[in-house]
């Protein structure tokens, strides 16, 4: 055992001394406390100047002048995919409480199960295709909108809002078309109110604070 460790020490010296010298060996631990020349020393753990972890700038490099909130064109599949599954989540489960109200007479047997299933598929697939077109047409005209005024605003909410329900009860004549755009009007006046609420309070408070 003494030869063959001897011999081993003897190799791992031949190759240090062939390579430049058979250089001490230490470990982590006492390398840990060894300051660097114009630096803190290391950490004792990640074995790295901790300095270098802290990230203070952007973690991703946009491109000039784009900015870091998303466009309209982006926005539209979360909005279309978005507005379908909470269509068809509302009419399963408008579809359960109508299935429920006409087979309240019936017994439970295999017939009444399947008329329930039929009512919550019928009403989830109908709710789903009325969202999904009210977010198609919304998030079109939005992007048209946008690209024909070159500005991203409320503008474009409101016009598009109103374009949305115009279109979508236009085959119920005028007067129906006329409803639809009054709602959409109602609906994305309130959204951007509510996204600009904030900002409509704070300079409300600033300038009752100079009246004051």
């Amino acid at each position: 055992m003494d030869n063959n460790s001897q011999g081993s020490g003897g190799a791992k010296g031949g190759f240090g001394s062939l390579f430049g010298g058979g250089a001490p060996e230490y470990s982590n631990t006492e390398l840990s406390g060894v300051p660097l020349t114009g630096m803190s020393p290391l950490s004792p753990y990640l074995n790295v100047d901790p300095r270098y972890l802290v990230q203070d700038t952007d973690e991703f490099i946009l491109p000039t002048g784009a900015n870091k909130t998303r466009g309209r064109f982006e926005l539209a599949f979360f909005t279309i995919g978005g507005s379908c599954m909470t269509g068809a989540a509302l009419g399963a489960v408008n579809g359960l409480r109508m299935g429920l109200k006409e087979t309240r007479d019936m017994a439970w047997s295999k017939p009444r199960n399947v008329q329930i299933l039929n009512m919550v598929t019928r009403q989830g697939a109908s709710w789903a295709n009325a969202l999904g077109s009210v977010a198609l047409l919304y998030s079109a005209f939005g992007v048209v909108i946008e690209k024909a005024r070159g500005a991203e605003d409320d503008i474009n909410t409101v016009a598009a809002g109103t374009l949305t329900g115009v279109l979508f009860k236009s085959g119920s004549g005028l007067k129906g078309a006329a409803r639809g755009g009054l709602a959409g009007l109602a609906l994305s006046g309130a959204y951007a109110l509510y996204n600009n609420w904030d900002h409509l309070t704070g300079s409300s408070s600033s300038s009752s604070s100079r009246l004051y």
